[in-house]
């Protein structure tokens, strides 16, 4: 699949996505009101609006009538009006100028925040917020650790938690950056904010689909204990 066609794709399964969410919220039973019928012209705005918003978040301008054009006559089955090569060559322009966007939004992010109350900065880079202390020891490189955390992007939206579970176990040594840097300074029982730059994270590539490239990570991270738990009879 051509990326032009991806990102159409791309747009269909959020539209998609977003028509199980709301049919997921309502009550069980079939109790709640029956969905309005739709045609083409529906979902064929979703999708164009969809689009169109996703750009604009990404400060990345659109010639609408050029847009246009090109779906007209991919849908229609005409040949594009300009060659692969320079669409290839648009396209990864376009993919750069996005990369810029995300990187200087977290960058923009980290300066502003490391200016709040109760933020300290590490020489790394790495930024915290003391929010309880323990009085437990502080864990080596070579620990596993019991913690409980939640992660956010700086938009707020949640990519992973324990909310609900058990604590997660994890060696010290074999996690992100930003979290061996920050374990390595707490102690059992405390509890921090982690603000973690993308170079103490996932760097320029992100992680799959939940964490875009150039993300700055913030946990919500408790230390639970040290040492794997023992196994309950």
């Amino acid at each position: 699949m051509n990326r032009p066609i991806a990102l159409i794709a791309c747009c269909l399964l959020a539209a998609s996505a977003a028509w199980v969410v709301a049919q997921e919220s309502l009550p069980a039973g079939g109790g709640g009101p029956e969905p309005p019928a739709t045609t083409p012209a529906h979902h064929s705005y979703a999708i164009g609006y969809d689009l169109g918003a996703s750009f604009r978040a990404d400060q990345i301008p659109l010639d609408i009538d050029s847009l246009l054009a090109g779906l007209r006559d991919g849908s229609g089955g005409a040949e594009p009006k300009y060659s692969q090569e320079l669409l290839a060559a648009a396209m990864q322009r376009l993919g750069e100028q996005r990369l810029a966007v995300l990187r200087q939004r977290n960058l923009a992010f980290l300066q502003k925040n490391q200016q709040q109350p109760g933020v300290q900065t590490t020489r790394t880079g790495l930024q915290y917020q003391v929010l309880k202390q323990g009085t437990g020891a502080t864990p080596t490189a070579g620990d596993v650790v019991r913690t409980h955390y939640t992660g956010t992007l700086i938009d707020g939206s949640v990519f992973d938690s324990t909310e609900g579970g058990p604590p997660a176990e994890f060696p010290v040594n074999r996690v992100i950056a930003g979290w061996t840097e920050a374990l390595l300074k707490m102690k059992v029982g405390d509890r921090w904010r982690l603000f973690v730059p993308a170079n103490l994270a996932y760097g320029e590539e992100g992680y799959g689909d939940a964490i875009p490239p150039h993300s700055t990570l913030i946990f919500e991270l408790e230390l639970v204990g040290i040492g794997s738990q023992p196994a309950t009879r």
